[in-house]
């Protein structure tokens, strides 16, 4: 084994090692993990919420058994595999050890630390970015066409996994047409290639028609909910903080791009960084989803430093540049992972306000960071659900009806009674079971709503009582309610159907 593959599998060992060392006990999954888990119980080419690959990888998880050490495998194994592919991007550009070194600990010391703790689209959809960008400096390199093909296979896998990867081409495409590759538009190879691709999409494509295109619909909820309390200096600011440690690095690329003379046939990628930001500025993206765009500029930057720190008295340099890379990230990593307790947080406040970590998507500052609230809450709600559960006569008959996603797939995880609830909210609107005839109702509503409940819905059934609540102050679902409905003196069925019909008519 040489020294370099030595090295690299240090550096894949530490990241799989921090990312379950930086989870601590007190908190649960993230909502948005419940959904993506249990998409492994509905497996389809498309769902309202995401494409389907991450379905696929939460099926595999499920013949694991579902456990919390595979959930958090994956995100981690993919963000090792982003370490991998900018090592042999380094490698490509006749890097020297330095710059395979540095290259490692800039990817693995920076953002995607925070974001390889979480199962969710995101951290495949950064190793998708990664890999795209390595096949076109391969591409570039070597003029080979097979790259285009391997390419589109990448594009696919990644456009199945999460559309964000579409603002990629939309940087490209004008990137290639300003320097000497447009050439590239007038060969044969590249729309078989594409062809290939859409071949690939294309059954995720024929889901989307089928049901309306619901991603439109979804992008249209983002925007109106979210996308309009992004700050668009907010998502540039943040672009630093992501990769704060590495900053040197990245912007010592941009100019060696620029005008190192060993990098000039790959200018393409500084004109595709500058337009991919223009597009997420525009579309007041969230600042999370041009992670992806970084880690390729790592190796440039990389191998620039390396060879200009190669000599003399600069090569003394060197431990200093990967020393200002670590001490650079301390600060984030004080403040960026769920490893402290909800309470030291709160109490020390100052420290996550000032980096903008406590304001959630409502543009709104909270406790805690939204993330962070989203982990909390769960196996309380679960446990209550069950246990209301068992007290119930007819329970087989019962109906858990949640106001959202992250309810209804925590108390499907959780359960020990092998519950099915679902709501009207994102995938689950596709799930309800319509063979059963349903006597009971478990309803579990949001804090907001939870003092009409009994009024509005208390008029259909025989019994109707508040039974419990999430009592946790610091979850985002603090205060979110379980009521209990028994008796019921309507059809629970029909109405099921006619607000399922509603919810699909206006989508």
């Amino acid at each position: 084994m040489t020294k370099k593959t030595t090295i690299l599998i240090g550096f894949i060992g530490l990241k799989f090692l921090l990312q379950y060392l930086l989870l601590s006990s007190e908190y649960d999954l993230q909502r948005d993990e419940y959904l993506h888990l249990d998409q492994a119980n509905h497996l389809a080419w498309g769902y309202l919420s995401v494409p389907p690959f991450t379905s696929w990888t939460s099926y595999i998880i499920q013949l694991l058994g579902n456990s919390i050490f595979w959930i958090k495998f994956f995100p981690a194994l993919y963000g090792a595999l982003t370490i991998y592919i900018v090592w042999k991007a380094i490698e490509e550009l006749n890097g020297n050890l330095f710059s395979l070194i540095l290259g490692a600990t800039c990817v693995l010391f920076s953002a995607l630390l925070r974001l390889n703790t979480l199962y969710q689209p995101n951290s495949f959809d950064v190793l998708s970015w990664t890999v795209l960008y390595f096949m076109l400096l391969k591409y570039i390199k070597t003029d080979d066409l097979k790259w285009l093909y391997v390419g589109a296979i990448a594009f696919a896998i990644g456009f199945l996994n999460k559309y964000n990867i579409v603002f990629l081409l939309i940087g490209l495409l004008p990137s290639l047409l300003v320097t000497e590759h447009r050439k590239i538009f007038l060969k044969p190879t590249l729309y078989f290639a594409i062809l290939v691709g859409l071949v690939l999409i294309l059954p995720n494509l024929i889901w989307q028609y089928n049901n309306n295109f619901p991603v439109f619909h979804h992008l249209k909820e983002l925007a109106q909910t979210q996308l309009v309390n992004v700050n668009r200096f907010d998502f540039l600011k943040n672009q630093l903080l992501f990769f704060i440690g590495s900053i040197i690095v990245i912007f010592s690329s941009f100019y060696a791009l620029l005008f190192y003379k060993p990098f000039q046939k790959y200018r393409i990628f500084f004109f595709s960084i500058l337009f991919t930001l223009i597009a997420f500025i525009y579309f007041k993206a969230k600042d999370y989803y041009a992670i992806g765009i970084y880690p390729i500029y790592i190796a440039f930057g990389s191998v620039y430093l390396a060879d200009i720190l190669k000599d003399g008295w600069r090569k003394y340099l060197q431990p200093v540049v990967i020393a200002v890379t670590l001490l650079l990230f301390i600060p984030i990593y004080n403040v960026a992972f769920p490893n402290k307790s909800p309470k030291y947080i709160v109490q020390h406040s100052e420290n996550y306000k000032k980096l903008g970590m406590l304001r959630w998507e409502d543009g709104k500052d909270h406790l805690l960071p939204q993330d962070f609230a989203d982990m909390l809450g769960w196996k309380e709600l679960a446990l209550k659900v069950d246990s209301i559960y068992l007290s119930l006569p007819n329970k087989n008959n019962t109906l858990i009806l949640c106001d959202n996603y992250g309810q209804a797939g925590a108390i499907n995880f959780y359960t020990s009674q092998k519950l099915r609830a679902v709501s009207f909210n994102a995938d689950y609107i596709d799930w309800f079971d319509l063979t059963k005839k349903y006597e009971n109702l478990i309803r579990v509503k949001e804090a907001e709503e939870v003092n009409v409940e009994l009024h509005e819905t208390s008029p259909f059934f025989q019994i109707s009582i508040l039974a419990d609540s999430i009592t946790n102050q610091y979850a985002r679902e603090y205060g979110t309610g379980i009521f209990v409905f028994t008796g019921a003196k309507i059809d629970i069925n029909k109405r099921i159907k006619d607000e399922i019909a509603e919810k699909k008519n206006y989508r």
